[in-house]
This record gives C-alpha cells, structure tokens and sequence, in this order.
C-alpha cells in the first residue's frame, strides 16, 4: 500500500495502515526521527493501527509530538519503562533474533496488567460450567458480547484498556464465535435487560456480519436495550454515511428501534476535535434519525485531555450534535497507565471546572469514574473533617446489587490515581469495604435472577 497523495474516492475508502507503513507516514507528514523511532520501539509492545482520515483530518501535524491527536493514536516515548523501550531500541538496533524480541515483548506485555479489574477471573460467565468464549457478566443486568469479526478498531487509541484484545494472544482475547451461547445464557438469566456489543469495535463488521449476532438477541423477549460500544464516528464516521453499506447498517439500527428496545450507541470521543468535521456530525445526525439514542463517554487522559476547557467543549459539541454527554472515566490501571493517569484529585477538579460552564441539558454526565473490580466508583468530592481530610466516593455500579449508589470515603491523597491507592475511613461500611479489600472479591458473584 502507498500512502501517496489520495484522490477523493480513495480518501473515503477505509485502509488500515500499521507499524509496516509508519516509514511512509513519516516520510508524508514529516514525522521527526525521536518520534518515528519511539513508535517503531513501543509499537511492538502496545497495538499501533491508524487510517487516512484520521491521519490527514484529526492529527495537527505542525504541534507534533505534542498535538493531543497524535499523543491519541500514536505510541510515544515514556509509555513504556526507559529501560524496556532501551532494550527494545537496541535488539531491533543490531538485529536480533525474532525470538530474542518476541521474548522481551511478552516480559513487557506481561508487567502491563493485560486484563485489569478481575476480567478473566471474576467477569467470564458460565453455562452449565463451562466458560463462555467471548463474554463478560460483571453487573446483574448487563452482559457485555465480543463479536469474534469485531475484535479490532478502525483506530486504536493508545490508552485503550483493551489493548490486550489487539496484540494476536488468543490467551488474552474475548471473541465470540456467533451468538448462540449468548442466546442460551440470555434465556437463563431473565435479571439481564442490556447486552453491550463491544470489542474491539462492532462498527468495523459488515452490516450483514452484524446483523448476523443482533438479530437473534431480538429474539430474546427479557432483553430491552441493546448497545454498541464504538469510536467509530470518531476515527471513521464515513461508515454512516459513505461507506457501501452505510444505508444498510441504518436500516439495522431502525429495525432493532422497530422491535420496541432500545437502541443505545455508546460512542467514544476522547476530544472535542473528534466532533469538529462535517462527516461527523452527518453520521450522529443518520444514526439519531434512525431512532437509536446516542451516549458519550471518555476517560480522563494526561496529554489529550486533561484540561476542563477540553471537556467543557467537548460536552457542549455532544449536547449541540443531539447525544448526551454521559461518563469522564478514570484512566484504567493497565497498560502505559503511568503515562497517561491524572490523580484523582485533579481530575475531580477538572471534572468540577467543566461542569460549571455547560447548560443544564449538559450535566448529564458523571465523573470522575473508575470502573474498579467491586464497580464503577464515582469520587463525589472532599471534605474537611476533624479527622482530617476525605474523599467523598459512592458506589454507581457493583458486582452485588446491595452497593449500588452508596457512599462511603476514603482519606484525601493529592497524588492516588487508582482506588487501590487510596485508604479507606474507618466509617466506610463494612461490606463495601469488604467488596474493595477483595475480602468478598475471590469468587464470582452470585447473579440474581438466574436459572440454570
């Protein structure tokens, strides 16, 4: 493949371009030799795919490396360990053996916690004891479904906490097959209302391929909301509006609309800049008119986002495309976490500063998250108290039921960044302090509502 200069019919055509291609990147945009080589190094480590779109409208080649575009999608110096991205440099350097590389990627890959937040251990569901490929049942009424054709992304975001999902270890990979497990599993847990499609990206099957696991999910009566989790108005908005199928796949959407669920599409924008281009807009406004509802959500990233102006325009571009603004995440504790972590403090403070300014319809949103293996913990505030400082928390989401929407505290530190680095009060109750310790976390939870 040539990344030449693209006439109009080929900048729609949707092209992956990957590690074999950054020479030619490089050699296009003017790529410095530090950056090109910090991509070549860390790359083999952390899953590295762009297209042309994202590479000639997102990215602001005159602000590299510090552009927040090129910091999204680009692997950087300082994500991986110096003396890792060292050895790495210096076996490609005097060429050593695949397997001597091959080695000291998965020591590497290893040390960068693949499957955080008790994935493998706590999340796999099971029918009549055997696991289920390709499927994770961590809240009573959302099971989440990788589709096996799903299990990629136009673009792949370098914070993304499913890197594991992209680096071709089928150890470390959910895909499912079809949808017939998940059938069966749905019709013996009627508790589950919401089947979340993610990946990877289902947006990056065909529409038939997609139809293909949607529509027997329709066939199961308990469930009333189906959502598909996608960046793909972000980095390849073209799939609602140019692509070939693009009529089609909004013909899917009406449909599932059309047998009485809902139809939620949880799109990822990391940055206001993503919602800039006409295209984009275009395809929220097709897939708003199909009657599927639209949800915006992001983690809070060191070097793309971390300013409150950031998310305030970012909220206020969603609001004015007719999607809601919806949850700022905590940036998950796995892979180059110590790049891109904002400690909590901070970003309850930027999450403060940016919901001051929006409009009412605006503060929707909910922040800032951490989706932690007991739940998804919001940090509400601080508190002065005559024991000093505290964090106020509450429970949103929990593996036990019994959690949800309660709060507790936790002592104030300006620099944790993850749940597991901060100390609970003495007054937090006695179950959510259990649930967190991992005192009650060992086993998997026992789901209400459920047959066997």
């Amino acid at each position: 493949m040539s990344l030449g200069v693209l006439n109009s019919a080929e900048a729609t055509r949707f092209r992956t371009i990957g590690p074999q291609h950054i020479g030619e990147v490089a050699a296009r945009y003017g790529l410095p030799a530090d950056a090109l080589e910090a991509v070549r190094a860390v790359s083999q480590v952390l899953p590295f795919r762009v297209n042309d779109y994202v590479l000639s409208t997102l990215v602001d080649w005159h602000r590299i490396p510090e552009d927040p575009l090129f910091q999204l999608v680009f692997p950087q110096r300082g994500m991986l360990k110096p003396d890792d991205e060292r050895k790495l440099i210096e076996l490609s350097g005097r060429r050593g053996t695949r397997r001597e590389i091959a080695a000291e990627v998965s020591r590497i890959r290893a040390e960068l916690n693949p499957h955080p937040s008790g994935q493998k251990q706590l999340n796999v569901p099971e029918l009549a004891g055997t696991e289920l490929p390709g499927m994770q049942h961590k809240y009573r009424e959302t099971v989440l479904y990788f589709p096996q054709q799903g299990q990629t992304c136009h673009a792949y975001c370098t914070y993304c906490f499913r890197w594991a999902q992209f680096i071709g270890d089928a150890d470390l990979r959910f895909a499912a097959p079809g949808p017939e497990l998940l059938v069966r599993y749905l019709r013996g847990h009627p508790a589950v209302s919401d089947v979340l499609i993610t990946g990877g990206d289902p947006m990056v099957m065909s529409t038939e391929r997609l139809r293909s696991h949607l529509e027997p999910i329709l066939a199961v009566d308990t469930v009333q909301t189906i959502r598909i989790g996608t960046k793909s108005v972000a980095y390849w908005p073209h799939r609602f509006v140019t692509d070939a199928d693009a009529d089609d796949v909004l013909r899917l959407f009406e449909q599932v609309v059309a047998s009485g669920r809902n139809l939620a599409v949880m799109a990822h924008f990391s940055h206001p800049r993503e919602l800039e281009t006409d295209i984009a807009r275009k395809a929220l406004a097709r897939i708003r008119a199909t009657g599927a509802l639209i949800y915006c959500q992001a983690p809070l990233i060191a070097h793309v986002n971390d300013d409150p102006r950031v998310w305030a325009d970012m909220w206020r571009a969603e609001l004015a495309a007719g999607a809601v603004p919806y949850y700022m995440f905590v940036e998950r504790d796995t892979g180059p976490r110590h790049y891109f972590e904002v400690p909590l403090a901070t970003g309850l403070e930027i999450f403060r500063t940016a919901y001051r300014t929006l409009p009412g319809l605006a503060r929707t949103v909910r922040g800032p998250v951490m989706s932690a293996t007991p739940g998804k913990v919001m940090v509400e505030g601080v508190e002065d108290t005559p024991r000093g400082r505290l964090f106020q928390l509450r429970m949103l989401q929990a593996r036990d039921p019994e959690l949800v929407g309660r709060p507790f505290r936790a002592r104030f530190s300006s620099t944790a960044a993850w749940l597991d680095q901060l100390e609970l009060d003495p007054s937090a109750p006695a179950d959510i302090a259990a649930a967190i310790t991992g005192a009650i976390g060992a086993q998997k939870p026992a789901l209400s509502g459920t047959t066997h």
